[in-house]
């Protein structure tokens, strides 16, 4: 496994109580509440984090591929991010969709920027192979 060559951000967190808990970064940015998929409760739950972060992180990466391949991006570029959790082969399991969208921009242009994203971003990089993942243009 290949290991970083240099850290640019390390992110801290102190989590409690599980699913039913909270969780707070060392830095007081990030202050939640946990609950349960499906159960009565206000907090968030880990696969929703995920798909915040993931699809976060996505956007940025296009961006960068955005920038490389001189393209302009319009204002209204977003991800519809959904993360499943299930079972398979009686133990836990997740899989992923990220439904990119990018008005205005010619498909096939489109299609390279979410190929090259896909290709970098730390997240698809990190899930590669180890969750069934679809991304498709919208």
């Amino acid at each position: 496994m290949p290991q970083l060559e240099k850290v640019l951000y390390t992110a801290r967190t102190h989590t409690s109580g599980g699913r039913e808990g909270a969780s707070r970064s060392s830095d007081g940015r990030l202050d939640i509440q946990l609950s349960t998929p499906g159960a009565p409760g206000s907090g968030t739950n880990p696969e929703q984090l995920f798909a915040a972060g993931w699809s976060a992180c996505f956007i940025g990466a296009i961006r960068i591929a955005a920038a490389r391949m001189k393209v302009q991006l319009p204002p209204s570029l977003a991800i519809d991010a959904e993360v499943d959790l299930g079972t398979t082969d009686g133990t836990y399991g997740l899989a992923a969709r990220l439904k990119v969208s990018l008005p205005g921009v010619d498909r096939s242009v489109a299609e390279q920027l979410v190929s090259a994203a896909h290709e970098t971003c730390p997240y698809s990089r990190a899930t590669r192979g180890n969750l069934p993942v679809e991304i498709q243009l919208t």
